[in-house]
């Protein structure tokens, strides 16, 4: 797919900075909408079909934070990056986990911006699950997890998944029973080690104890100082 074909919306309110990376990007072939507030960043996000979103975290009118939130309740796939000039580990570590993608803080480059972006548009646009084998679903324990739908269900209940949280558990179910190190995770499921990308796996980690625990069969356990094993008791064990 040539970068011709890519669509990026930009939402930055300063002025200056927008211009530079609009026409940056556009001088490198991509198609680029820009935003310079939240408001608006959601009006076109509603109107337009986007491959990867640029979003600053203080925006006027609706903050980065709230817009993410709101394009992941529509959209659990498009990439969504952060530009922050927040040192504040929390802040950084929010944006990952309602769904933000990466972050990149301010000042940064452009060649750091594009290489970001050709990374996650390579990987949005590839296969993003194995196909399971069992009709498009894996079973684990009593639940079924359907990836390519994005769906946990156990009994009568279904719990939609974002697109972070589909992989992980992929990875964990593909691997069970394996000792998995947190830089390996990271790796494969996120693409870098980065420390607050692990701070924000501790975090992806409880949300999935919470979503299995109507199952004492499957178990995520921390193996301190090394990673986690991901285990699914048989009924005969």
């Amino acid at each position: 797919m040539s970068e011709t074909a890519f669509r990026i919306l930009l939402v930055e309110d300063d002025e200056a900075l927008r211009f530079i990376v609009k026409d940056n990007l556009e001088q490198n072939s991509f198609r680029v909408t820009a935003a310079e507030d939240g408001e608006i960043a959601l009006q076109l996000f509603k109107q337009e079909s986007f491959d990867l979103i640029i979003l600053d975290v203080m925006l006027p009118k609706i903050d980065g934070f709230r817009v993410a939130e709101k394009i992941r309740a529509q959209n659990d796939q498009v990439p969504i990056i952060f530009l922050t000039a927040r040192s504040m580990t929390e802040d950084k570590i929010k944006g990952l986990t309602i769904g933000g993608d990466d972050y990149i803080p301010k000042p940064f480059s452009m060649e750091e911006l594009l290489l970001k972006i050709r990374i996650f548009l390579r990987r949005s646009h590839s296969q993003p699950f194995l196909k399971p084998a069992n009709d498009g679903f894996m079973q684990i324990g009593k639940f079924s997890f359907h990836p390519e739908d994005l769906s946990l269900s156990i009994g009568n209940e279904t719990r939609n998944l974002t697109l972070k949280e589909a992989e992980l558990i992929r990875y964990f179910a593909e691997h069970p029973n394996k000792v998995l190190s947190r830089n390996e995770i990271l790796e494969e499921v996120w693409g870098s080690d980065d420390y607050f990308l692990g701070r924000s796996l501790d975090v992806f980690i409880s949300r999935l104890r919470k979503y299995f625990k109507d199952d004492p069969a499957v178990k995520i356990t921390n193996l301190h100082g090394i990673g986690f094993r991901f285990s699914v008791k048989q009924d005969d064990q």
